[in-house]
């Protein structure tokens, strides 16, 4: 994991070297726009930190360097105002947002996921029982349903054992 700090501020490599240090991860430091673009055209960054008086002063290099940060967390931070742990604490509190959403979206796609799967199980059932029903099915595709509707069964209690411990709840 590393972090791009952009900023021409004298001791950008002092501070760079801090918050390596405090974070425990790699810090590049780029002294304008023409090298952090080169630098994000190598390789990938956790963070990139950009000066906000280079935003101010070059919008448009701002930009260039925000279209390449990838999935790489853009900050903007005075580094003329701040200090290499408040660099360190804005780092920080963002690493923890990051996680925070990735967790949190990971366990709605599960949930969304579960959703669908249980929707589809309960039709599977539904039409294998029907069919099971009808008339005129020949004995041998009428085993066939019931090891259908068997195997349903089995996967709705899976799913609803896998996000409710108590086995009384079956019901989708």
């Amino acid at each position: 994991m590393s972090i791009l700090m952009v900023t021409g501020i004298e001791g950008a490599r002092n501070c760079g070297a801090a918050v390596s240090t405090q974070l425990g991860m790699e810090v590049e430091v780029a002294e304008n726009r023409r090298a952090a673009l080169a630098i994000l055209k190598r390789r990938e960054f956790q963070a990139i930190v950009v000066d906000e008086t280079m935003v101010e002063c070059d919008p448009a290099g701002a930009e260039a360097i925000w279209a390449q940060t990838g999935l790489a967390i853009p900050l903007q931070i005075n580094f003329a105002l701040s200090g290499a742990m408040r660099v360190v604490r804005e780092i920080k509190a963002a690493l923890h947002r990051r996680e925070r959403e990735q967790a949190l979206a990971g366990r709605a796609a599960a949930i969304a996921i579960e959703t669908e799967l249980k929707s589809t199980v309960a039709g599977l059932l539904l039409h294998s029982e029907l069919a099971l029903k009808g008339s005129g099915v020949p004995p041998a595709i009428a085993d066939r349903m019931r090891v259908v509707v068997g195997l349903a069964v089995t996967l709705r209690q899976q799913l609803n054992t896998s996000r409710n411990p108590h086995p009384l709840n079956t019901s989708i």
